[in-house]
């Protein structure tokens, strides 16, 4: 299927091979097609590595990004380990995008995303994917991550349309406790799902947002509550709803991921026969107002981010220090490899 991408035939079938699932071997190469990695990464020669330097050296974000790296999945092998290789690209891939798109800059969150694909994708590849992730408008993430969260507010007003139109008691229910959808969905919208659901599941609900879109985030959302409206309905705290949502279902979702794809799938058509599947194409205040990956250089009085001219010399030497301590890691890294290459090499021939 992969090799002949572009044909009819695969078209057809690409859907329903999806929604089936696609095999983890195969999910890097599905999800750079999907994404265009390769096209954008073949329009922008260098752009990453230079993005990079410029993030090195002028982005206000590197502490914070460098905090949010030591925390992000530190459950997942990748990452377990501080200056890990795939912590150490996680926080290039975020401190170069934190110049690449200047609207933005860094917001916690973005973390999440470019962590998952690093554990499919290249430092490269995972930089444009995420970009793509943030500007094209099949998924428009953009509007998630700029001051005041207008795509945030845009998709929870759609959700409360959809509780109270299809499950008017649930949402009598959470009215009851003051629960509003921002206290226990944001993860669902920021990061579509990742912590939320089942790792497993999360993936197969990746896969099927990176082919279809934004419709994709608002019916898990309702299939997410449709299967679990029973056990939701007896729990009489808003605690233990909030808790119930965010924390148990992370654990044990309850449902077979097939089970649970296959009701996303009837979730879509029912949202759809009801004109209530998609939340409308964004405003132009959702989509980047400045030419992404364009830097000029500011003066001492102008500098990129809210304060950099007001850094304390402590401020600006803990800053320098995060940037040699992962510079350090990665050159310990590279020698560490040149040495078990030579240690292969040099190995005596197995004699069988």
């Amino acid at each position: 299927m992969l090799a002949h991408w572009d044909t009819p035939e695969t078209k057809q079938k690409l859907h329903r091979r999806i929604y089936k699932g696609i095999p983890n071997s195969l999910r890097i190469n599905t999800w750079c097609k999907l994404l265009q990695v390769n096209r954008i990464k073949f329009e922008n020669p260098g752009k990453y590595q230079d993005m990079l330097k410029l993030g090195k050296l002028w982005s206000t974000d590197v502490r914070q990004i460098d905090s949010d790296v030591n925390r992000q999945f530190r459950e997942h092998q990748f990452y377990r380990e501080r200056y890990s290789e795939k912590q150490c690209a996680l926080f290039n891939v975020l401190c170069a995008y934190s110049i690449y798109n200047s609207e933005v800059g860094y917001c916690q969150g973005m973390s999440g995303l470019a962590g998952v694909l690093l554990m499919y994708m290249d430092e490269e590849d995972a930089f444009w994917a995420l970009a793509i992730l943030l500007s094209d408008k099949r998924y428009a993430m953009h509007g998630l991550f700029i001051e005041g969260f207008p795509k945030l507010t845009r998709f929870l007003e759609h959700h409360d349309k959809i509780l109270t139109k299809f499950m008017p008691k649930l949402k009598h229910h959470f009215d009851k406790f003051g629960l509003d959808a921002i206290l226990y969905s944001l993860k669902w919208f920021f990061v579509c799902f990742v912590e939320r659901v089942p790792f497993s599941l999360c993936l197969r609900v990746w896969d099927i947002y990176l082919l279809d879109g934004e419709r994709v985030i608002t019916a898990m959302a309702y299939t997410i509550l449709k299967l679990h409206k029973k056990a939701i309905m007896k729990l009489n705290d808003m605690d233990l709803i909030v808790n119930y949502i965010q924390v148990k279902l992370h654990k044990d979702f309850g449902y077979d991921d097939d089970i649970v794809i296959y009701h996303l799938e009837k979730s879509m058509e029912e949202l759809r026969r009801a004109k209530l599947d998609y939340p409308g194409p964004p405003p132009p205040n959702e989509l980047p107002q400045r030419m992404l990956g364009v830097f000029v250089e500011p003066d001492k009085k102008s500098k990129i981010g809210q304060r950099a001219e007001n850094f304390s010399e402590t401020e600006k030497q803990t800053r320098a220090n995060v940037i040699l301590r992962r510079e350090k890691a990665a050159l310990e890294l590279q020698e560490l490899r040149v040495s078990q290459s030579d240690t292969v090499s040099v190995l005596p021939p197995v004699v069988v």
